[in-house]
């Protein structure tokens, strides 16, 4: 068969069409006018990236740094250090705020409205007064931003007047250019008349007080210990030649300087900070600016920093001086230095920064200056922190805008949420309706004047003057069209919507239930960005991550294989291991009471390692002690290597926390788990000093000694590490360790037979590593010659001190000594879930949210994370999709042709791959036969797609495979991505975003998570053990991800709810109000006159109709959050959007215009009457009219309370308050005297409180008009009902009834599951053998038993490889193909619903209810429009009534007595999906009841048997009797049993 097009799909060709590229006119004229603001062009200076720069330190510049005047160049001035996030000065708040408010359509066109009424034709009352409320919303407005820029400039400024301690004094200046500073008008805070001891030592000497004497002397005594400290001399006479000062407070540094002329460390303002600078930083300090280390305290010259306010890490980090400068230890040495300092222009990227430093006074071997690198080892970054370290001296490189940490802190994405985004066009429609209004009010009045004055009617007797024509006046009437009918555009609903949000954010601080306490901190959900509540409501796809988000990157360290051994543990704890950490232990920043990092004694043989808090068990295994012991033997050197790189090939420091007790501090937990597991093995790694590595074996008594040659630095891109050593030995051998991911160290190992075999066998344990969702790292090592490492130490000096493409030289060089190695084993850490992960994600899918996770694990090992989180379950389909054989394009073909059937082709290469008769399913090296099943694409799991970075790099480089992908994710339930990139992360976010345009959420707590989540209309960050990045950079900060099932259950479904409600509300309650005034206008020529006071219009929007919606967005709710959180798929009703359509909106609209036509025509007809007044007068059209206006807020108001389901005290206010104002002011109002100022309603009261039309129009009108609505309501709640409303239903009549525990409203089974329960249509087979024991693989289908089940030195008692510990084997789980191996399979529709561990549809499939339950479906109720069911025919009873609501409701309680435990372990999903035609088998399903078997194991008899599935009858109906079986049914398939149980059996 010829190859389809891609495009046949209805799919593509909707991405296609909406992909295409933009025309002339959007990219040169509305493309650049949309993008440009105003503000931003007259405010916003404008910031030029900066060049690449050369700092020079006590050099003149050169003359190219100069033009022509002798004024340096613009160009070559450095950024000031001035931090200024402040939007507004004094002088720039009122225009720029104004200009910033304007922006919005609303207040241009209310502003129009105001001016307008300025003049005398227009005027309505005093314009001083219709300007209020436009002051007001302005007001509020510009007080909230002005209140958040204070809070910006007290920052401002606390920040830019910290203290910083740079060298000054004579002989010493920096002449490097700096920029001016901005102009913030604030005053600067004076630097602390704070004076150090050295300088009240000489006030006191001057002084000549008795004092003195003391101080002097003790001036003496310090002065002779620092000489002795500089000389390198101790008082015990050592030597240590480079002994440092400890001093870590400015005060106590002899060489700070007090005066303006005293070479020392000065006290300057960090604003005042310049490029070229020396600065000393003291412990605890804060670095201003990024700097270039020249020493430290410590003789190794090693800084510990802090990174917490970079990228929210805690754990100590190591920086390092550069080489030749650790010599400027002193304000001497530091004033004669002189330098050049070469650097790269500033760049967004964290973690790449190139620089050389020029030391023009030290030459080097080649007689030229000596040139030194400068990386990210060697730089102190502004945020920083310094710890457990007295001083450091450094550089500054980059200042202000050039700094690493405001170069990543660029202006967060702006987002507007979705129902925002639904409203603009439905103010456009409100305005369309104003301008058509206006038009015919001014046609018909210039037609009516025209026909007026040819008739010579005597109220145009002057109408023929000029100025005064019927022309003239039909544009005026045009004109006070707009301003009579200005209410049908809401005002007040923008500053409505931010308070509502404002209050929906603290109801999320303050919810309990996502308050999360650990180590007696409390940490609470944050909404960070006000405006996306209703977002949260909406939600379809949700991308994670995985380490930190769903585990919580604490460490085990589960097995190991080395030499092709597996080495599992005991659970014992090791001699020297400490599991309990003692009081005095505390947060590394806080651990030591000295400056320096107390290294532990080297000398001591016996010494004790504590548990680091990242690693949460010890390791020790009988086993490997005695293949230890065994000392001739080949396995005994092995394990000597392989612990001896552990112990090594790291950058963990050791730390003393406690005389002979030490602790690791490491960068990452997996390094702190690698380590610990070592030294509790006996490998114990005693520390550092300088560059000498010491390490305790149990093979000698004292510590062997190596020397530190070079760190070859772990990255992304490499995905390995490595250190050369020196061993300090007579023999003086170099090695080279190595650790890394196992793909990258099997192409580097040698080529030898012994390798080959040993790769093999632990590619094998590999694989079962990663089985177990474990996180694997290989071990590998080299002898170096020493010549070889001479010329390669040269080759990689030039290339750390390239300035360009210094990354790709140094890899280079890095990847050419890192080739040869010898293979030693492997490492299986666990990285523990979090609580409650399983549980989330499984109602996730319940709730039809789509979960894709993205991680940088190897795919194994992601899909075993799948299987353990639920993401993945015993019936899904796995879809593999990576680099191989096959092009990713043709692998995405195939799974969409064979499992979908999107087009009508058949592969070449699939055609050979059948006639060569190579299995279906096949993998080469890779280990995935442990994922291949025998029936794939007939598992009623639905699919779910694996795919790798590389394959996921390929899609999207070609515009039509990245097509094919989302196609095919899109008809996949879950999508797990697995050895992916930060901007894979967010590209895929984007692939879904964009062409589907719906609503996506993205999680992690990572660095590596900001461009994700940043790309996500909705972002969420984790306060987790990998800091706080991507908190600062979301929308949400939440402390766990179980957490956020109640944020998108509860809190989004609410708010989304209760915004849509209030939104739709305020368009009506404007509309009844306009209304009234329209159905005028045919009774006063359509001149725009008022029908009633315009006072009444003036505060309807702000006294009598306003607070009842406001308690809609605070107090509503349609349902309890209990429910929610116990039955997802009620979710759904928000993540299709049905709370705010535009037909939602329509509806509302045609009530307004309803409900104002009923108020009009019933009363403006009864006040004709001739007798409704006792006296026989003439009615005033006021009286008429403010019992129109009473009764218009009247029914606005209560229909807003018909449209509220939660009624507290707040609401009842709320709806009251608006009557009660309304009358009083009446009454008030009427009452002024015409002597005050002219009202024309005065003495109104008198006659209107009389009147019998008054007392019976406006309840008589209150209740024809809230009629249908109310109608609407009962006929909803009682015979159209959807699963919300019955639910509330059965709360509310049964509020003690809990949905998590009754089986019949989706509860767990009370007591069930701890007896051996028989499912009559399995044949025998016991529930706890289909629920997680191990199954013999041995006995299974011939694709396990052709398989190698596992390696003999796993271990007897443990499971084979293809066994797994989620309960099933192998075949057992969803079936899956390689899609890179080029299959052959048979083309499947398969099933696209979700399935999963106690899920719905599985649930279903296992009941017999759909069988039994049709007989008893007669009394059953039509489903709303939108619901696909149909009622049963046959019905005789009319089942219509709220008794027989109850009765159903009630029912709820008294269900029947169960014949078997059949009805109580299933429940009966909405309809059947159509099962697939099975070839082959004869057996096909078509949504009528129908079976389907397949074969099971007995795990305990070895015996094969026969298990049935029955399929759903294919309908089931919303309103069926609980004693017939279906409770809800429609929405999320609640059957006779009720939802399936949580927790209970599985199948």
């Amino acid at each position: 068969m010829s190859p389809a097009s891609t495009s046949q799909s209805p799919l593509l060709q909707q991405m296609r069409k909406r992909k295409r590229k933009n025309g002339w006119w959007a990219r040169h004229v509305s493309g650049p006018v949309s993008r440009f603001s105003l503000v931003e062009f007259i405010f916003v200076r404008k910031i030029k990236p900066s060049p690449p720069r050369s700092v020079y330190i006590n050099q003149p510049l050169p003359s190219e740094f100069f033009d022509k005047k002798g004024k340096p160049l613009s160009s070559r001035r450095f950024d000031s250090n001035q931090n200024v996030t402040s939007k507004y000065t004094i002088f720039t708040f009122l225009p720029r705020n104004l200009l910033e408010q304007f922006r919005r359509v609303a207040n241009c066109f209310f502003l129009f409205i105001n001016i307008l009424q300025f003049f005398p034709q227009f005027s309505t009352i005093n314009p001083g007064l219709v300007m209020l409320p436009l002051i007001a919303v302005l007001l509020i407005t510009a007080l909230k931003d002005g209140y958040e820029d204070i809070k910006r400039h007290q920052a401002d400024k606390n920040v830019n007047n910290s203290i910083i301690h740079t060298l000054g004094g004579e002989g010493y200046e920096n002449i490097n250019p700096m920029k001016s500073k901005s102009k913030t008008f604030v005053p600067k805070i004076p630097i602390p008349s704070f004076k150090s001891k050295k300088a009240r030592r000489r006030e006191a000497k001057e002084a000549g007080n008795m004092v003195a004497k003391t101080y002097q002397r003790e001036a003496a005594e310090e002065q002779e210990e620092t000489e002795r400290q500089l000389r390198g001399e101790r008082e015990d006479g050592e030597d240590l030649g480079r002994a440092r000062t400890q001093v870590s407070t400015w005060e106590d540094d002899p060489e700070a300087g007090d005066r303006a002329n005293e070479l020392g460390w000065h006290r300057t303002l960090w604003e005042d900070l310049k490029v070229g600078d020396i600065v000393k930083i003291y412990d605890h300090e804060q670095f201003p600016a990024d700097i270039v280390i020249c020493a430290t305290s410590e003789e190794e010259d090693v800084a510990f920093i802090e990174t917490k306010n970079l990228d929210g890490e805690t754990n100590l980090k190591s920086r390092h001086a550069v080489t030749g400068l650790t010599h400027l230890n002193t304000v001497q040495a530091c004033r004669n230095a002189k330098l050049r300092v070469d650097l790269d222009a500033p760049e967004v990227n964290m973690y790449k920064l190139n620089g050389a430093i020029v030391t023009e006074d030290v030459m080097g071997n080649d007689g030229l200056p000596a040139v030194h690198p400068i990386s990210l080892e060697t730089t102190l970054l502004r945020g920083c922190v310094l710890k457990n370290t007295a001083w450091v001296i450094g550089i500054v490189m980059y200042t202000g805008h050039d700094t690493k940490i405001i170069q990543n802190s660029g202006a967060t994405p702006s987002k507007r949420s979705k129902v925002e985004r639904q409203m603009d066009p439905q103010v456009l429609l409100n305005l369309a309706l104003l301008g058509v209004l206006a038009t015919v009010c001014a046609v018909v009045n210039y037609f009516n004047e025209v026909r007026w004055i040819q008739e010579g009617t005597y109220w145009t007797l002057y109408a023929d003057t000029r100025g005064d024509g019927a022309s003239v006046n039909g544009i005026l009437t045009f004109l006070n069209a707009f301003i009579t009918f200005q209410n049908i555009v809401p005002i007040s609903l923008y500053i409505s919507i931010e308070f509502v949000r404002t209050a929906q954010a603290a109801f999320i601080y303050f919810d309990r239930d996502m308050k999360y306490t650990k180590n007696g901190v409390v940490t609470r959900t944050q909404a960070r960005s006000w405006t996306l509540s209703d977002d949260l409501g909406q939600v379809e796809y949700v991308f994670s991550d995985k380490t930190g988000t769903l585990t919580q990157n604490a460490m085990i360290f589960r097995q190991c294989s080395v030499g092709g051994k597996v080495y599992s543990g005991d659970g014992e704890v090791p001699e020297n291991t400490l599991i309990k950490a003692s009081s005095s232990d505390s947060d590394s920043s806080t651990a030591h009471n000295s400056p320096g990092i107390k290294l532990p004694d080297t000398t001591s043989p016996d010494v004790k390692v504590r548990l680091p808090k990242e690693v949460l068990a010890p390791f020790h295994d009988k086993t490997l002690e005695m293949d230890l012991q065994e000392h001739d033997t080949e396995q005994s050197r092995v394990l000597h290597g392989f612990f001896a790189v552990l112990a090594l090939c790291h950058t963990v420091l050791a730390a003393e926390m406690e005389p002979g007790v030490i602790e690791y501090k490491a960068q990452s937990p997996d390094e702190a788990a690698l380590v610990q597991s070592a030294a509790d093995v006996g490998f114990v790694f005693r520390g550092r000093d300088k560059n000498i590595l010491r390490l305790s074996t149990p093979f000698s008594e004292t510590p062997d000694e190596y020397e530190l040659l070079n760190v070859l630095e772990f990255n992304s891109t490499r995905k390995r590490m490595s250190v050369i050593l020196r061993k300090m030995d007579d023999e003086g051998r170099l090695f080279l360790l190595c650790k890394g991911a196992d793909n990258v160290i099997f192409e580097r190992l040698t080529k030898d037979s012994s390798q080959a075999e040993l790769r093999e066998k632990t590619d094998k344990d590999l694989q079962y590593f990663a089985s177990e969702g474990l996180r694997t790292l290989c071990l590998a090592y080299k002898v170096l010659d020493l010549a070889e490492y001479e010329q390669w130490s040269k080759d990689y000096h030039q290339a750390s001190v390239a300035l360009d493409e210094r990354e790709e030289k140094i890899e280079e060089v890095s990847s050419r000594i890192e080739q040869g190695l010898s293979l030693l084993g492997a490492t299986a850490i666990e990285d523990k879930l979090q609580d409650g992960v399983p549980e989330c994600i499984s109602d996730l899918k319940r709730a039809g949210i789509k979960v894709w996770v993205a991680t940088g694990d190897k795919l194994e090992t992601a899909v075993a994370i799948g299987y353990t989180t639920h993401l993945l379950t015993n019936e899904t389909n796995l879809i593999i999709v990576r680099e191989g054989r096959h092009s990713v394009k043709d692998q995405i073909l195939d799974a969409l042709e064979g499992f979908f059937g999107e087009h009508e082709l058949a592969r070449v290469i699939s055609r050979v791959s059948t006639v060569s008769g190579r299995p279906g399913l096949e993998r080469i090296n890779t280990g995935a036969r442990s994922l291949v099943g025998d029936n794939n694409g007939h598992r009623p799991g639905g699919f779910s797609l694996v795919i790798e970075g590389s394959a996921l790099a390929h899609c999207f480089s070609d515009p039509e495979t990245n097509d094919l992908l989302l196609a095919l994710s899109t008809r996949c339930n879950t999508v797990i991505c697995c050895r992916v990139s930060p901007l894979q992360k967010a590209q895929i976010v984007r692939l879904i975003k964009d062409n589907l345009g719906v609503m996506c959420l993205a999680i992690g707590d990572g660095a590596n998570d900001v461009s994700m989540i940043q790309a996500a209309d909705v972002g969420v960050g984790i306060s987790g053990e990998e800091g706080l990045q991507a908190v600062n950079s979301s929308d949400y900060a939440i402390a766990q991800f179980r957490y956020l099932r109640r944020l998108l259950f509860v809190h989004g479904q609410w708010s989304y709810f209760r915004n849509s409600s209030m939104i739709l509300n305020f368009f009506y309650k404007n509309m009844i109000g306009i209304g009234v005034l329209w159905w005028f206008q045919p009774f006063c020529g359509f001149s725009t006159t008022y029908v009633f006071s315009y006072t009444y219009l003036l505060f309807w929007n702000v006294f009598w109709t306003l607070v009842p919606v406001l308690a809609i967005g605070l107090f509503d709710r349609n349902i309890d959050a209990h429910s929610l959180m116990t039955i997802p798929e009620l979710y759904r009703y928000g993540r299709e959007g049905r709370y705010f359509r535009l037909r939602r909106f329509f509806y509302y609209m045609l009530e307004g215009i309803f409900q104002s036509a009923v108020i009009y025509y019933f009363l403006h007809y009864t006040y004709l009457t001739p007798s409704s007044r006792p006296d026989a007068w003439d009615v005033y059209i006021y009286e008429a009219s403010t019992t129109m206006a009473i009764a218009a807020v009247m029914v606005a108001n209560f229909f807003t309370g018909l449209n509220i389901y939660a009624w507290v005290g707040w609401t009842y206010f709320g709806i009251l308050l608006g009557p009660f104002l309304v009358w009083v002011y009446t009454a008030v109002f009427s009452s002024i005297p015409p002597r005050s100022f002219v009202t024309g309603v005065y003495g109104n009261q008198v006659f209107l409180f009389r009147s019998y039309a008054f007392w019976f129009g406006w309840p008589f009108v209150l209740v024809i008009a809230l009629l249908p609505r109310y109608l609407i309501r009962v006929a909803r709640q009682n015979y159209f009902a959807d699963d919300i409303d019955l639910m509330r239903l059965v709360r509310r009549i049964n509020p003690e009834i809990d949905p998590a525990t009754h089986p019949m409203l989706g509860g767990k089974f009370a007591e069930k599951e701890k007896t051996e329960e028989v499912d009559t249509d399995r044949g025998d087979i016991p529930m706890k053998e289909l629920q997680g024991g191990v199954v013999d693989v041995k006995a299974q289908t011939p694709m396990a038993v052709d398989e190698e089940v596992g390696r003999p030195s796993i271990g007897a008692g443990r499971p084979s490889m293809s066994s797994a510990r989620f309960g099933m084997h192998g075949s057992a789980r969803g079936s899956a193909v390689d899609m890179s191996t080029g299959v052959t399979r048979q083309a499947s529709r398969g099933f696209d619903f979700d399935t999963e561990e106690n899920g719905v549809a599985m649930a279903r499939m296992q009941s017999r209810l759909s069988q039994v339950s049709s007989h008893r479906r007669g009394n059953r109720l039509l489903p709303n429009r939108s619901s696909p069911l149909k009622p049963i025919s046959g019905s005789t009873s009319n089942p219509f009534g709220i008794s027989r609501i109850r009765e159903r409701a009630g029912s709820v309680f008294s269900p029947k007595k169960r014949r078997d435990t059949t009805a109580t372990k299933a429940s009966v999903t909405t309809a059947t999906s159509e099962e697939p035609a099975e070839t082959g088998t004869g057996a096909t399903a078509t949504g009528t009841a129908g079976s389907k078997s397949r074969k099971a194991t007995d795990s305990r008899t070895g015996e094969v048997l026969e298990e049935r599935q029955r399929s759903g009858s294919g309908s089931a109906d919303i309103n069926a009797d609980l004693e017939g079986g279906d409770v809800f049914g429609h929405g999320f398939g609640i059957g006779k049993s009720g939802m399936p149980p949580r927790g209970g059996p599985t199948v």
